[in-house]
């Protein structure tokens, strides 16, 4: 072999050698160079679904995904990052949607959630007092004036029966009547039977009688006995407990004046007082929960008996009633207690408060369009019941509305589009604003 044909052979053989060197390296890192250009294809592919809508509708500017505060009316990189600038259309512009990429929602904690329609359970608790039952109270009174002759029960607080003697008195006035009341009847009798004036003025002295506070039972003694009574036993009208007297032995009385108050403690009442803004979720038929501090670990199921048709004026309050038996009477009135009431368990439309946004006279949501979009959108929230509202208009059962992120959402919708969410509602001109102008 010459000696000019060597370098020649030489430089193919260093050639061949390359390439098997080559293959090889691909062969042995097949694995990682796929992975590499996989991702990088990934990332090139995952283009927001704004350009491909941008193609067939018209594009208001261009902004970068992660400067929206960058507006160009043409295509090109951010001057601030170096990314591709995402078309905005008109549309998009109109209905305020924005567009977050899947790197920024993960870097400012973009979470969503679907919109449910469950029980919003909410406890309303309030400070009540035990009082008397107002159905059961009675008062002990006369008709005529007289006298104390005689006290049977004489200390407040004292159980009596319905009949039991309280005290006796005397009455000038209810002697006489008395009187006349035995006169007619013997007139009637030495009548023969026979309808006279006699029999007439008897059933008159009767009724008097009667009008005067005397019981029956009383009248028919008198009758039978022949003789007037000078002190007349007056007797419980009920039974219960007596919460106050104002008489003494040998006072005098007047008519109406009250001599005793009486009260049945079997049944009593619970009176609480209930915030303004919660009244709306009280009812009459209410389930209500009763406790006292005095018995820890009881309590008491009730329901809501009535709702006072007014307020207090000073302390914002209303006020309901719950009745409660009492048959070994550890209830005792002027006791103060704690009155649980339970909401109404029917389902309601509920969106997570974080995912409410205030704008002076709009409430906002943010819904998940998908494919990085968000809109947002105008609802009317009722109460809050442990960090959810309740939805009254706006939204629908299934729609997705961000919960977390929520204000870098709005704040780049505020800057980007839509800003009639975000300005104030134009006031109306009224005649007397007309007036005032002239």
């Amino acid at each position: 072999m010459s000696s000019e044909l060597r370098p020649r052979r030489r430089g193919t053989i260093s050639w061949a050698v390359l390439a098997v060197a080559l293959v090889l390296a691909a062969i042995v890192f097949r694995g990682p160079l796929a992975a590499w250009f996989g991702i990088a294809g990934s990332r090139t592919t995952t283009r927001p679904s704004p350009v491909a809508s941008a193609a067939t509708a018209e594009v208001d500017h261009y902004t970068c995904s992660m400067h929206p505060s960058v507006r160009q009316p043409v295509p090109g990189k951010c001057p601030i990052c170096g990314m591709e600038l995402v078309p905005v259309t008109k549309e998009q512009k109109e209905h305020g949607e924005v567009f977050i990429d899947a790197a920024r929602r993960q870097l400012i904690g973009v979470r969503t959630e679907p919109v449910a329609e469950a029980p919003m359970r909410q406890s309303l608790r309030a400070v009540g007092q035990i009082t008397y039952d107002e159905s059961k109270l009675a008062d002990v009174t006369l008709k005529v004036q007289g006298f104390v002759t005689k006290l049977f029960v004489s200390r407040t607080g004292q159980r009596v029966r319905a009949g039991q003697p309280l005290l006796s008195v005397y009455s000038p006035e209810l002697y006489n009547a008395e009187q006349d009341f035995l006169l007619s009847t013997r007139g009637a009798a030495g009548a023969g039977g026979v309808a006279s004036r006699s029999e007439l003025l008897g059933r008159a002295a009767h009724q008097r009688l009667h009008l005067l506070g005397m019981p029956d039972e009383g009248i028919a003694g008198i009758e039978k006995s022949g003789a007037p009574l000078e002190n007349v036993v007056i007797g419980s009208p009920a039974s219960g407990f007596v919460i106050e007297k104002n008489v003494v032995e040998g006072g005098a009385v007047d008519p109406g004046m009250r001599l005793f108050r009486i009260a049945a403690l079997d049944q009593v009442w619970v009176e609480a007082d209930v915030y303004e803004a919660d009244l709306a979720h009280v009812r009459v038929g209410q389930k209500a929960t009763v406790a006292l501090d005095y018995l820890p670990g009881r309590s008491y199921e009730a329901q809501v008996a009535y709702v006072y048709p007014y307020l207090d004026s000073k302390s914002r309050t209303g006020r309901v009633r719950v009745e409660l038996e009492n048959p070994r009477f550890e209830l005792r009135p002027g006791m103060y207690a704690t009155l649980e009431l339970a909401s109404d368990p029917a389902p309601r439309l509920q969106v997570p408060a974080a995912a409410v946004v205030y704008t002076g006279p709009r409430r906002l949501v943010f819904l998940d369009l998908g494919h990085g979009r968000f809109r947002p959108q105008e609802v009317r929230i009722g109460r809050e019941v442990s960090g959810k509202y309740e939805v009254l208009a706006g939204l629908h059962a299934g729609d997705v509305v961000a919960t977390s992120g929520v204000f870098l959402i709005a704040a780049e919708a505020r800057i980007s589009t839509a800003a009639k969410y975000w300005e104030a509602a134009p006031r109306t001109t009224t005649a007397a604003d007309a007036g005032a102008t002239r």
